[in-house]
């Protein structure tokens, strides 16, 4: 309530109204979230149900005019059905040309008199209807008035209607204003709905879960390991590369191998569990669970080809997982509850697809639902399960987060239909092909239905006759004519690679031909689940279709969850598996929310798995009522107090994205956190970043002009020194050839990270040469995600601040993959003690340093291209305090000496190196010439461009 307060008296304020002479409401100013309302009207009030006195329904006519930019025009026209906003009744007695004055109460000044909510059900067009969302885009109204068609409340109404009764004045003739709200902040009615919902019905947890939400019990009750159903036999798809790769992914195991070739995929028995009893209660004694010993059997087997086409080859996996990884996708594919705690840069997505692709496969009559914090993590997830054998005709993306998405197809609710339909168009043309390959005559390709009759009678037909005709030649001389001559469909594949019958082998010759007939049937078999489709005539029926009976793999984010559980559970969404990433950042609430969006089965819930995948040493949920977060504990999230409960864990134990320095910063927070082998492999983490002398360095930035932070409003912190510092900092590597895309600036507070925009844009935001960088935003934000090389500002310079809070600090330095560049005052952080495991690492662990240093310690002369180890000639931990007035005097002699003999600071280098044998810089230009002559200056050195 609050901030929806804060959030009347901001856009009320900034309208000014004032009274003029005769009488009439002026505003002498605008706000971006509210709007005089031309005309209001109420247009239907139903009767009450039985029983009830409130009127069962009432809605009203709300006219505004947007004489508006045309963005703020798009986003009041954007208001989508059930949005809230609010009318606001106002009677100002200043007159015209009064201030506003911040220091005196608001209600005064501005006459406000009533407030009351509605609910959005849509904008009417022309002929007064109103327009339903769907994919068509909205028609285009003419001039800048606008009617929404909005609900009100009922209980309200019917308050107000006694009160006008008794003499009071009709609040529904006066309203002056209405007033939206941004869309993330302005869900509160549905996500309290639906709490209220659930605390109303009868909820059906698992009843493998009950006690563990409540805490109660065994924490491990629901490990896979104590699951009554667990699978003996697990289908590994291509999670292994190799069979070397299983080996090291079992290490402690025995494993014994049945069959003679050995290539994936791989499909293992595990020993040690027992098989299932005949009576289903009955469980294994322990003494025979003792004798069961930790073995497992590997059988390869071969996936039947699809096609015979190149694109018919299935996508496979190209990750190495560790051990750990492979522990924890065997804990998500198995029944039960999985927890997977993931540090930063160890695979957690990468983890979380496979489990979702092997479940996919395994499974493939049963559901599986993606919930995640946030719409980035979301499309992370997509775009990685694009990247694997996933028909995409059962992905269905939910929410409003699809927009950033990094692809071409679009997996919203309308896209996927639209994606149907045009695929049910491309099938219904093989169709066609196919007919006139086999000379049938009829229009067997106008529907789905009837080319399912064509299959049935025709293609069907002539398999069998032929299946037949091979079975009779199968031992004699005559097969490779059969083949050749007498298969039915040759015409139709005669665009595949030829010959198809390579007659090398019996065996191979009829592999093919099977292979051709279940691209034919694979077609036949999704026109047939496409022929609802063509039943359904609306966009909104064929999309709910596709949610509760096309759609095998579901995503949203908890908060689409929340909003719309009520429409889930009356369309009867049904799923089996629930996978949960960023799960540490999720509120209990939010997370309980998805367990219950279907109605039980019988009284049962038909739950079958729940995959929470997090990193709860990272922040945590966002709570903006300091009571609730301090004093109700609602900041930790679900994920986290499972973890205190002792409910086993799989601890991922590798990252693959930072340099081992860097990770030296964090790991310190995990049990056990070490390096992928290609952290000391790759050339990219073996070359130092160039023009600096360290990987990481923590720079002093002390007060500019005697100012250090400041706060011009309340809690709105910033600081000109370090903003001027970073951008400085950014501008430098770009000069030095960095690409900006590699590049993001972080900060710990949302006014410096505007104060930082503000200096990019006046610095280099218009420069073609150098421009912005990748993102400029808070630490909070950012966490999920990273970049080459981080600018860190952190702000305070008079006390610690929220970075006080290990898990923040967290994020911060692990978003970096190649360089990490922090700002603020030394003196202060070095000092606090929460920070000290960071903070105080010895130098002796890194090869290039300590992390404390006073001031910027670079090497200018080198360019992106550098070819320096890490470890090449790297400077002490006092290098930048010792001779920095010695170091410029070089610097400045080399380039007169270049001048003179007429060339640049570079080749007078390169010349001066190889006539006394290399130098200290020698190694830098050796990429120099390899390169053309002309090449656009923003890759070159600071020496080759001009600003």
């Amino acid at each position: 309530m609050n901030e929806i307060r804060q959030d009347i008296e901001d856009a009320v304020s900034r309208m000014l109204p004032w009274v003029s002479e005769e009488g009439e409401i002026v505003y002498g100013g605008w706000a971006r979230m509210a709007l005089p309302i031309a005309s209001f009207a109420v247009v239907d009030v139903s009767k009450p149900h039985i029983g009830e006195k409130k009127p069962s329904r009432v809605r009203a006519d709300v006219s505004v005019t947007l004489s508006v930019r045309k963005e703020i025009q798009e986003e009041w026209e954007n208001l989508r059905r059930h949005d809230v906003c609010f009318l606001i009744t106002v009677r100002p007695t200043n007159p015209i040309g009064t201030r506003y004055n911040h220091r005196e109460p608001f209600i005064p000044q501005v006459g406000l008199v009533n407030v009351r909510g509605c609910e959005i059900e849509g904008m009417l067009d022309e002929n007064g209807k109103l327009i339903e969302d769907g994919p068509e885009p909205r028609p285009i109204l003419p001039g800048e008035k606008r009617t929404f068609r909005v609900w009100l409340d009922c209980n309200q109404y019917r308050q107000d209607m006694d009160a006008l009764q008794i003499g009071k004045d009709d609040v529904y003739e006066g309203f002056s204003i209405i007033m939206r709200r941004k869309p993330k902040e302005n869900n509160f009615k549905a996500v309290l709905e639906t709490i209220r919902h659930l605390m109303n019905t009868e909820c059906v947890v698992p009843p493998w879960l009950h006690d563990i939400l409540l805490g109660y019990g065994d924490p491990g009750a629901a490990h896979y390991s104590r699951m009554k159903n667990q699978a003996r036999s697990l289908d590994f798809n291509d999670t292994f590369l190799s069979i070397e790769h299983l080996k090291e992914s079992f290490p402690g195991y025995e494993i014994n191998f049945k069959g003679e070739k050995f290539i994936r995929p791989f499909r293992i028995t595990f020993e040690n569990v027992p098989e299932k009893a005949e009576d289903e209660d009955e469980e294994m004694r322990e003494d025979e669970l003792k004798d069961l010993s930790k073995t497992i059997t590997v059988e390869s087997y071969v996936i039947p080809s699809r096609g015979p086409y190149v694109y018919n080859e299935p996508k496979k996996n190209t990750i190495r997982f560790t051990p750990t990884q492979i522990e924890a996708i065997r804990s998500g594919m198995q029944p039960g509850l999985t927890l997977v705690v993931g540090p930063p840069g160890t695979g957690k997505t990468d983890v979380a697809v496979q489990i979702i692709s092997n479940l996919y496969h395994n499974h493939p009559n049963q559901r599986t639902l993606i919930v995640t914090h946030s719409n980035q993590a979301l499309n992370q997830l997509f775009e990685k399960i694009m990247a694997l054998d996933i028909d995409e005709r059962h992905l269905l993306r939910l929410g409003h987060g699809e927009e950033a998405l990094e692809t071409e197809k679009d997996f919203s609710r309308y896209g996927r239909v639209n994606y149907v339909l045009g695929k049910r168009l491309d099938l219904l043309t093989k169709v066609q092909k196919l007919q006139e390959s086999l000379g049938v005559a009829g229009d067997v390709a106008y529907t789905c239905e009837t080319a399912g009759y064509f299959y049935l009678y025709q293609i069907v037909a002539r398999w069998e006759k032929f299946t037949n005709r091979v079975q009779q030649v199968k031992d004699s001389q005559n097969w490779m004519k059969v083949f050749a001559e007498e298969f039915p469909f040759a015409r139709f594949f005669s665009d595949a690679p030829q010959p198809l019958f390579k007659g090398a082998s019996f065996e191979e010759d009829n592999e093919v031909a099977n292979s051709c007939f279940r691209y034919i049937s694979r077609m036949f078999s999704e026109l047939e689940e496409f022929r609802a489709f063509e039943l359904l005539r609306s966009g909104l029926d064929r999309s709910k279709y596709l949610l509760v009976k096309e759609a095998k793999i579901i995503a949203m984010t908890c908060t689409h969850a929340a909003l719309k559980r009520k429409e889930l559970v009356h369309m009867g969404f049904k799923y089996d598996n629930i996978l949960m990433e960023e799960a540490a950042q999720i509120l209990e609430i939010e997370t309980f929310i998805p367990l219950l969006l279907q109605n039980p089965m019988d009284g049962f819930n038909r739950l079958k798995r729940w995959i929470m995948i997090g990193d709860h040493h990272q922040l945590p949920p966002v709570i903006k009522n300091m009571a609730f977060q301090k004093y109700s504990n609602m900041e930790q999230s679900l994920f986290t107090r499972l973890v205190r409960l002792g409910v086993p864990t799989v601890d991922l134990d590798g990252q693959g994205r930072a340099r081992a320095s860097i990770c030296e910063l964090y790991k310190w927070r995990y049990k056990q956190l070490g390096d992928l082998t290609h952290i000391r492999q790759w050339p990219e983490y073996r070359k130092a970043n160039a023009g600096f002398a360290y990987d990481f360095q923590m720079i002093n930035v002390e007060d500019f002009n005697g100012v250090g932070e400041t706060e011009p409003n309340p809690f709105f912190y910033q600081n000109l020194a370090e903003a001027e510092y970073i951008v400085a900092v950014y501008m430098y590597m770009r000069l030095l050839g960095y690409p900006a895309e590699k590049i993001s600036i972080l900060t710990t507070y949302n006014g410096q990270k505007h104060l930082i925009r503000d200096v990019i844009n006046t610095r280099c935001g218009e420069n073609p040469l150098i421009g912005r960088p990748y993102k400029v935003t808070t630490v909070d934000k950012y966490q999920g995600q990273q970049n080459d090389y981080i600018l860190v500002s952190l702000v305070r310079s008079k006390a610690v601040g929220h970075l006080r809070d290990v898990r923040r600090l967290v994020v911060a330095v692990s978003r970096a993959r190649l360089g990490l560049y922090m700002f603020g005052r030394v003196s202060l952080f070095r000092n606090c003690l929460e920070l000290q495991p960071a903070f105080k690492i010895p130098s002796s662990n890194f090869q290039v340093g300590v992390f404390f240093v006073i001031f910027l310690s670079g090497l200018p002369l080198e360019t992106s291209t550098l070819d320096r180890a890490r470890d090449f000639c790297a400077p002490t931990a006092n290098h930048a305090k010792e001779k920095p007035r010695e170091l410029r005097n070089r610097r400045r002699k080399s380039r007169s000496m270049a001048s003179r003999e007429g060339l640049t600071a570079q080749e007078w280098g390169q010349k001066s190196d190889e006539s006394h044998g290399g130098g200290a810089f020698s190694h830098v230009r050796r990429q120099r010439e390899k390169k053309p002559a002309t090449k656009p200056p923003i890759t070159g050195s600071a020496a080759s461009v001009k600003v």
